[in-house]
Order: C-alpha cells, then structure tokens, then sequence
C-alpha cells in the first residue's frame, strides 16, 4: 500500500511541476516589447545639439520601471535609453522624468511608468541616430522577458 501511495505522490508531484513549466514556458516567451510602443523624434535643443524625444506607450494594466527605480533589488530592470550614431554610443544627456511609487508586499517601494512617457536626451551634432530602449514590463502579477527597442532618428 505504501507502494501505490508513493507512486502517486511521485506522479501528482510531476504533473504539478509539468504545469509549472508550461505555465512559465508561457510568460517567459512573451517578451517586454509586446506591451509598449516606442516612437522617436529629434529637434533642436536649448543651447545648441540635438534634442531626442522617446515617446513610450505602455499597454494599459501594464508597468515598465523608472529610471531611477529607487529600489536597489529592481535596479537592473529600470528603463535606459542609449543613443548610437554610425554604430558608435554617443554621449547622450538623458533626462528622464520622476516615476510613479508602487508598493509590492515582496520587495517594497520602487518607481514605475504608466500610460505614456517622454525621455529626453540632448546630443551633439547631427544625426541619423539609433536610440534604444531598455526596458521590462510587469503588471499586478507577472512580469515579462526583458527587451531592448530600437528606432531610427533622421
């Protein structure tokens, strides 16, 4: 008896761990881009260069992390925007607006952005540019893969 009942201990704890993995299969194969738009658009700055706007659109119910995220366990999934030219990084200030306080029972309070939001950064010279994006996006109960956007500036 205490054979059988082993046996099927052991399957239930397989067919658990099976739907586990299906589950995270899912998530996991949804990457971040699938939730937000991003769009750019350059312009003349204050005091001479080029001013990059980054317009994300982030999908309602959705969240991607600010930069600062002002949680040091989150810090690698803030938002970060880098700009190439020819290929090359540029040095590029960027300017990025104060996120929105979230607070999560597992790991406290940290900045998002919701809706829409524009980043900033200045350049000098002339473009074309490449900017990427960075980013992660989470809603209240899972968050997705990572990834990283790239647009083209004339």
């Amino acid at each position: 008896m205490s054979r059988n009942l082993g046996r099927t201990v052991a399957l239930f704890a397989l067919a658990v761990l099976a739907a586990c993995v299906v589950s995270q299969t899912v998530t996991a194969g949804l990457r971040s881009d699938a939730k937000v738009k991003v769009a750019a658009k350059a312009g003349k700055a204050d005091g001479g260069g080029q001013k990059i706007t980054v317009t994300i659109a982030v999908e309602k119910g959705w969240h991607i992390y600010a930069n600062p995220v002002k949680n040091e366990d989150l810090a690698d999934a803030k938002t970060v925007v880098e700009v190439k030219a020819g290929g090359k990084k540029v040095d590029a200030r960027v300017k990025y607006p104060a996120g929105t306080t979230h607070t999560d029972k597992a790991v406290g309070k940290y900045e998002v952005y919701e809706g829409s939001v524009a980043i900033e950064a200045v350049v000098d010279g002339s473009g074309p540019y490449e900017v990427s994006v960075r980013l992660q996006a989470c809603d209240d109960h899972k968050c997705l893969l990572p990834a990283t956007v790239k647009v083209s500036v004339p």
